[in-house]
């Protein structure tokens, strides 16, 4: 494969800042330049000659701009073989073009400003992807700049004479298709309406991790984490942190009332709601301050200087809030590795995605979040509002930890939870068991599962610990076994109908 000097370049650009400088090294290096509509003004304004498209293909700007460059000239200038096509070319006066500059409408950039249908339908951009395409495909030939972010490479070319080589070529031939794809994803994903048809997933922007979970494994972060987040502080997020700040936030946007989180490997270790937010705080860490010790905590509120005071008596990797008093700040920052982020907003995406097998598994997330008005009343004793706003408190939770899951509540703390575990009765007995550990009394505590219960040695279990009011799916072929010990030992239980399984 050979090098090649640049001779004629076809420049088409959406966005032209940066390119001037590339203008004048083309113009020094003696390269041909045809262009378009406005890139055609704005060279012409540098004191720079150019060809117009509609001077070779005899045709002028037709359909508000829709069709200007979809001619044989233009693309059998650019997808002509130097080494099979030069006799046909000459025959059909095609003249060669080897550096196409082009970069796309801005469809992706319409959708997230929420413009007008119409408006966004115009953005999908037709010539300018045809052309990206075509020149990369002819990458033996052609070298293809497809976005703006590439100028400084392409400045570099062209100060060394303009010659490219084919492992140069083919990089950006890469990078063109990766932008075409990207872009072809999110016009699908736009005018999709059934997203369960066929899985398009394309983010281009890549943050490289030190390691993924382990450190002999290699990982990166695709998306823009900076519309979620905003770092103030500390080291860069790990893999690792990064899943335990996904599933922070998933949580803690279950709450309304000042409320603080736990987080360690991904389940909340404790968790409370108080009106004042050093108060929630203490009763979060309270549920289990053995396993908050390095992990990440959240809240749903600005951080003021006391509960920061108090914060920082524990080791923990993060902190995550919507925004930090000053004072609050400057104490939390005293670790310098410690991260400091907040909370721009909450993930938007509907579904989730899994890589399993040799595919994926493609679900919507579990949104459902049950009031007062979805409960059954399925026993003899009701509960009272106490309970049912403890009940529901509870259910919230235990969506949030891997099943097989229990969450024991009370007065809107976290006192133990039960995840992971293999059975049902064996994440009840952790739970109980935790939560003795730490001191709590259970008496009038509240119960929640994350499904039902098979049978009712649960409901047993838990009646001898003094919980008074439950709260779980329904559906066994054996529920009257536990609605009757419930109604024999007056205990309160509530069904939801909505199972909660988190693998």
């Amino acid at each position: 494969m050979h090098n090649k000097r640049i001779k004629t370049a076809l420049i088409s650009v959406y966005h032209k800042q940066g390119l001037n400088e590339i203008i004048k090294d083309l113009q020094r290096l003696g390269v041909e330049i045809i262009s378009t509509g406005g890139t055609y003004k704005y060279i012409t304004e540098l004191g720079v000659s150019a060809t117009k498209v509609e001077d070779i293909t005899d045709y002028p700007s037709i359909f508000g701009g829709r069709v200007k460059t979809l001619h044989p000239k233009i693309f059998g200038g650019i997808l002509m073989r130097t080494y099979a096509d030069t006799e046909e070319a000459n025959k059909y006066n095609i003249k060669p073009i080897d550096l196409v500059i082009v970069d796309l409408y801005p469809f992706e950039q319409a959708v997230a400003a929420g413009a007008k249908h119409q408006e966004i339908i115009e953005k999908i951009d037709i010539g300018g992807i045809s052309l990206i395409r075509a020149a990369a495909k002819n990458y033996e030939d052609v070298l293809v700049i497809s976005h703006k972010n590439q100028y400084t490479q392409l400045l570099e070319i062209l100060k060394n004479g303009g010659q490219t080589t084919i492992e140069q070529r083919k990089d950006f031939a890469a990078q063109a298709f990766m932008i075409s794809s990207h872009y072809d994803t999110k016009i699908y994903q736009y005018l999709n309406e059934q997203p369960l048809r066929s899985l398009k997933i394309s983010e281009i922007n890549s943050y490289p991790l030190r390691y993924g979970e382990n450190p002999h494994q290699q990982a990166a972060f695709f998306g823009n984490i900076n519309d979620i987040f905003t770092q103030l502080h500390g080291k860069q997020l790990s893999y690792n942190n990064l899943l335990d700040a996904d599933a922070a936030v998933n949580i803690i946007s279950e709450f309304s009332e000042p409320t603080v989180a736990i987080i360690k490997h991904t389940n909340p270790c404790g968790l409370a709601s108080d009106s004042n937010l050093t108060q929630a705080w203490k009763k979060a860490l309270a549920g289990d301050p053995e396993s908050a010790f390095g992990g990440i905590i959240v809240t749903n509120c600005q951080v003021d200087k006391s509960t920061a005071e108090e914060i920082n008596k524990l080791f923990f990797e993060i902190i995550i809030a919507p925004s930090y008093e000053k004072e609050a700040l400057d104490i939390l920052k005293q670790k310098k590795n410690r991260r400091i982020l907040v909370l721009n907003k909450f993930p938007d995406s509907p579904y989730q995605v899994r890589s399993t097998l040799n595919g994926y598994l493609y679900q919507e997330k579990d949104l459902k979040n049950e009031t007062p008005e979805d409960l059954q009343f399925v026993t003899k004793k009701q509960p009272d509002k106490r309970q049912i706003q403890d009940l529901l408190f509870a259910n919230k939770i235990v969506k949030h930890l891997k099943s097989n899951a229990i969450a024991i509540v009370k007065d809107k703390q976290l006192i133990g939870t039960g995840m992971g575990q293999p059975s049902r009765v064996d994440a009840l007995r952790q739970a109980i068991a935790k939560a003795h550990r730490f001191g709590f009394e259970l008496k009038d505590a509240v119960m929640a599962s994350d499904a039902f219960f098979p049978f009712a040695d649960s409901v047993e279990i838990a009646y001898k610990e003094g919980i008074t009011a439950i709260i779980q799916p329904g559906g066994s072929i054996r529920d009257k076994d536990s609605i009757d010990f419930c109604n024999t030992h007056n205990i309160a239980m509530v069904f939801t109908g909505i199972r909660h399984f988190k693998h």
